[in-house]
């Protein structure tokens, strides 16, 4: 069971009861699911005895009032508090402790995790990758989609969105992981972000790794000093620091060492920082030293991987105690940190001086070639100009020729034959030169487009980058080849003083006694052992400066394959963007094509209903044309019938004609709402007016258009008149009815609309 701070101040008046809730599993369980609402809590208790020994509840009792009481103790006994910390803090206590060793218990950071989870971090895929390999062989860890991989997830993609330049590093997930056992996630993030700023875990874990290449060197100095033997030993080997220590400094032996061993080792980093790590690496390698010393590289890798875990299953103290009696100096430390820091920034001041004296160098060369083709360009064009000006003499010379022999026959030629030969050699080599100038000029053309390309194709900034990679190496490996020319122009120099001591005491050999001769022998000995020994560490340094070149070579391509992976994630972002937006495209093209669907039926329905009304007036006046034709019939039925009777029609007739007027003026109405309609237009749709026929039917410019009726009776067309007949068995003559009829005229024109009766 985990206690809060507010429980733990509340502790020596519940510590019994809270160890008898802790024998009961069925209290603890009750009691851990109370915290499930901020988190459920990730230890893996397991009931305790309930006879512990007074040793132990000493320790309970002791922790305790060191919680309540921390501010007091933290200020007045931090020696007995570091010393209480090396030999561990109880399991239940770890939480509350760490919190108050690191000062996490009360970040506002910690209201914001909720916030932060509902966020979206760019590194969510590595984590989920990486989520499995952290602890697979763990409880909490090893299923997939289980409780501990989610809040595991959790912690770490909300680190991610805090501190955008670090975002995620896998060796990271361990250490969240560890928190996760001893408390819940919310808590477990405001520790973990109090370590990376408080505990240069931060710098360890940037891009640039500057941080831990400090640590190797400080590591390395250290073992140097004490330790000469087993440096000299990995340095023979070519086993580098980094090839072991690296995973130490950055899961702080998490994943070196058995997880117990590993979590007392945590918690002495709480209170001490890294130091601890410094320490209890060296203390491991005074105690593998023996074995080391006779292994090489692939069994020394073997060793660390394999043995050394397994010496420390009976438990940390013994290493702890060896650690504590390494000497740590504070001050040297600081001192290889400020030389540290003053080599990198010479090598970015060597950095820039190179790449301005580069640019300058290009840009020198560059103006010489531009020079030096300007110069040619210019003697190219001058000789162009002095065969031009010798081709227009001999055209010159030539014309004059020609106008001399058109002369006439009595004036003496003025140039013989041989001199026009002269002149036509002297031209052709006039154009063999022009044309020679002509080639030259296209070739200098040539060679000032070449530049131009040479200028367009210098370094970008990926080429610079990649440049100043390889610029990087280049000056590491000089830096190193320096030293290694040093070292040797020294052993040379120990080597010719060692000689000339040599000669000086062999000068006199012969006058010596046999017992100085043999010493002598042994010295000429010793030099030429030492002379060898020189030879072999010559060898030595050429095949670390190799040894360099190709480390510096892998980093180089790893660099390029990391920036390849950047592009191609940015190119599938960019490739999924417009994915995005072919399909809003999409969607936007299907709704204009429904709308303009909606729009043509529209148009047509509307188009439908005009040709309706068109074709109601027409027929309305077909009929009132029938109508019209009835009553002329009428008239003359009238008429003749008023003959017959021999009385007068004069009055029939008069109605008559006032009805046909009526009806003509009806008519003349129709047509003028008809001419109305037919100019009208809709929706830029022209509607052509309907007009009367050569055979006087109606017809319309739609195919479908609606013929008006004929005249039926006896009709008769002649000149566009319409002559009407009544249809009577009898007549009087001819001549009355050729006289009194009723003449229908209509003119031929179709445009025309008014009908004449």
């Amino acid at each position: 069971m985990l206690l809060s701070i507010h429980r733990v101040k509340l502790f020596p008046p519940f510590y019994l009861h809270y160890r008898l809730l802790e024998t009961d599993s069925k209290s603890l369980r009750s009691m851990n699911g109370s915290r499930r609402n901020s988190g459920s809590s990730l230890v893996s208790s397991s009931s305790a005895s309930s006879n512990l020994s007074h040793l132990e509840e000493d320790t309970w009792i002791l922790w305790g009032r060191i919680v309540n009481e921390w501010e007091e103790v933290r200020k007045k006994k931090e020696k007995q508090l570091k010393d209480l910390v090396r030999k561990g803090i109880p399991h239940h206590f770890r939480a509350i402790v760490w919190q108050l060793l690191c000062n996490a218990q009360n970040m506002p950071i910690k209201d914001q995790y909720s916030e932060l989870l509902k966020m979206t971090s760019p590194c969510e895929k590595l984590i989920r990758r990486d989520i499995a390999r952290t602890y697979p062989e763990h409880e909490f860890f090893k299923e997939k989609d289980s409780l501990g991989q989610e809040v595991l997830f959790n912690v770490m993609k909300a680190y991610s969105l805090v501190d955008r330049e670090v975002g995620y590093c896998q060796g990271s997930a361990f250490i969240v992981g560890l928190l996760l056992m001893q408390m819940p996630e919310e808590e477990a993030f405001c520790v973990f972000v109090k370590l990376m700023q408080d505990y240069r875990l931060r710098e360890l874990f940037k891009p640039s790794m500057a941080e831990l290449g400090l640590c190797m060197y400080q590591f390395e100095s250290m073992i140097q000093e004490q330790l000469p033997e087993l440096h000299l030993h990995f340095q023979a080997q070519s086993f580098h620091t980094s090839m072991y220590a690296s995973s130490w400094f950055l899961t702080i032996f998490l994943t070196s060492f058995p997880l117990p061993v590993a979590t007392r080792m945590f918690d002495i980093f709480m209170c001490e920082g890294l130091e601890v790590v410094f320490r209890v690496g060296l203390a491991i390698l005074q105690m593998n030293q023996t074995e080391l010393i006779q292994l090489d590289m692939e069994g020394m890798l073997q060793h660390f991987q394999r043995v050394i875990p397994h010496q420390l299953d009976s438990g940390p103290d013994k290493v702890i105690q060896a650690a504590y009696q390494v000497k740590y100096n504070a001050k040297k430390m600081k001192k290889l940190r400020t030389e540290n820091r003053l080599l990198k920034q010479r090598i970015d001041t060597l950095e820039k001086v190179s790449a301005a004296v580069s640019g300058q160098v290009t840009r020198a060369q560059e103006a010489e070639e531009n020079y030096l083709v300007k110069r040619e360009l210019a003697t190219v064009k001058q000789q162009g100009e002095e065969a031009s000006a010798q081709l227009e003499q001999a055209k010159t010379t030539i014309r004059q020729l020609q106008q001399q022999q058109q002369q006439p026959q009595k004036r003496a030629p003025r140039y013989s034959e041989e001199s026009v030969l002269q002149l036509e050699r002297e031209l052709v080599q006039a154009r063999l030169k022009e044309a020679e100038s002509q080639c030259a000029l296209k070739e200098m053309q040539d060679k000032i487009l070449d530049m131009e390309k040479r200028n367009t194709s210098l370094p970008d900034d990926t080429n610079v980058a990649r440049l100043q990679e390889e610029l990087i190496g280049v000056k590491l490996r000089e830096a190193e080849a320096l030293t290694g020319l040093k070292e040797l122009r020294q052993q040379v120099r120990d080597l010719e003083e060692h000689w000339q001591r040599h000669l000086a005491r062999t000068a006199g050999r012969w006058k010596d006694s046999p017992r100085k001769n043999t010493l002598s022998e042994l010295q000429d000995e010793l030099m030429s052992v030492r002379l060898r020994e020189a030879e072999a560490q010559a060898e030595l340094r050429e095949t670390r400066q190799r040894m360099l070149e190709l480390e510096t070579q892998n980093q180089i391509h790893s660099n390029q394959l990391r920036r390849a992976e950047q592009e191609s994630r940015c190119l599938q972002e960019c490739v999924q963007t417009l994915t995005v937006q072919n399909k809003d495209l999409n969607v936007q093209l299907q709704e204009i094509k429904r709308r303009q669907a909606e729009i043509e039926c529209k148009s047509k329905e509307e188009v439908m209903a005009v040709r309706l009304r068109e074709a109601d007036n027409i027929a309305a006046m077909a009929e009132l044309q029938q109508q019209i034709s009835e009553l002329e019939i009428q008239k003359e039925e009238g008429k003749v019938q008023g003959q017959l009777n021999h009385t007068d029609s004069s009055q029939y007739i008069r109605d008559l004609k006032d009805q046909i007027a009526e009806l003509k003026h009806e008519i003349c109405c129709l047509k003028g709402q008809r001419g109305l309609t037919n100019q009208s237009t809709f929706d830029g749709i022209h509607m052509i007016s309907h007009y009367v026929g050569d055979d006087g039917s109606y017809q319309s410019s739609d195919e479908d258009g609606v013929k008006g009726p004929t005249l039926h009776n006896t009709q008769q067309r002649s000149g566009g008149r319409i002559r009407l007949r009544p249809n009577l068995g009898d007549t009087d003559s001819e001549e009355e009815e050729d006289d009194e009829a009723l003449r229908l005229s209509v003119p031929q024109s179709a445009s025309h609309k008014s009908t004449t009766v």
